[in-house]
């Protein structure tokens, strides 16, 4: 009985950990795939999102759902400012923008890391809502309603934006400029527009990422670059810019996350993460689920 408990524990586990952790891989799975950028200060933005749900609650009292109607034009203007303001300038002058984007985004991510310290300090932040503490039964296996939430806020806004990429003009033109960038350009695609929408729902969906994980987490200022880390396995793992491999990809690893501990010690989980990855890039270096 204590086996099934751990397996059904380590299975639920695996699909809210591994939807959140897509939420926040799916935008920068875009950009990596449009534009060629690495965007390492990704998840510093999504803690950005976690943070303005914390002062709303506790400044304003205004619940961590409605935080949403907040957190998307927020980081949808920082996305916009971020491609204006930076990433652009740079492209114009680099040689190799992968390369410099590196550079320039560890330097943004050091600089955005260190403001939320000042402002918020190193102390863990736990989200305390009217429903924090409630949970219901599913079988013998007690779940969280914050999960839950978690679960329907990533499945909602990864069937958002794979609607907004399939159904929509502006969508597929991201998906023409990802695919072929000069052919898009010849058929009057404005790539400059059309890259900065990109970087705006990137940093949006980054956001609600981080809302999702704090609805189930605490947060500090330097959880990002563990968020970062199993990002970058899941954009690799699922295919750059491909939506439904980065949604797989989440539940790769959270599956080895929350259910590879039933087997396997905790500590050698990372180890398994990253063995899996080598394998993946030496069989099929576009991603799993990339034609």
């Amino acid at each position: 009985m204590s086996n099934w408990y751990e397996v059904a524990q380590g299975l639920l586990g695996a699909i809210f950990v591994g939807f959140a952790y897509a939420v926040l891989g799916v935008g920068f799975s875009l950009t990596w795939g449009v534009t060629k950028v690495i965007n390492l200060a990704h998840c510093v933005f999504a803690l950005i999102g976690s943070y303005i749900t914390f002062v709303l609650l506790n400044r304003a009292g205004i619940d961590p759902l409605l935080s949403v109607f907040v957190i998307v034009p927020v980081l949808f203007m920082l996305g916009l400012a971020l491609h204006y303001f930076i990433i652009k300038p740079t492209a114009k002058r680099a040689h190799d923008i992968t390369g410099a984007s590196l550079v320039l985004t560890f330097g943004l991510f050091m600089i955005l890391e260190n403001l939320l310290v000042v402002f918020f300090t190193a102390d863990p932040r736990v989200l305390h809502s009217r429903y924090s503490d409630l949970t219901f039964n599913l079988g013998p296996v007690p779940i969280a309603v914050t999960s839950i939430l978690s679960l329907g806020i990533s499945l909602l806004t990864i069937g958002t934006v794979f609607f907004f990429l399939n159904r929509t003009y502006t969508g597929k033109a991201v998906r023409a400029v990802w695919q072929e960038p000069e052919g898009a350009m010849l058929s009057g695609i404005n790539i400059d527009s059309v890259t900065a929408v990109t970087y705006g729902i990137s940093l949006a969906t980054a956001g609600i990422g981080g809302l999702c994980m704090f609805l189930m987490y605490s947060i500090t200022p330097h959880i990002s670059f563990s968020w970062m880390i199993f990002v970058f396995l899941i954009s690799i793992l699922g295919g750059l810019g491909s939506i439904l491999g980065t949604a797989a990809g989440g539940l790769i690893v959270g599956f080895i996350l929350s259910f590879g501990s039933v087997f396997i010690p905790f500590a050698w989980i990372n180890l398994v993460l990253f063995i899996l990855l080598i394998v993946v890039l030496l069989v099929k270096p576009s991603g799993l689920f990339q034609r």
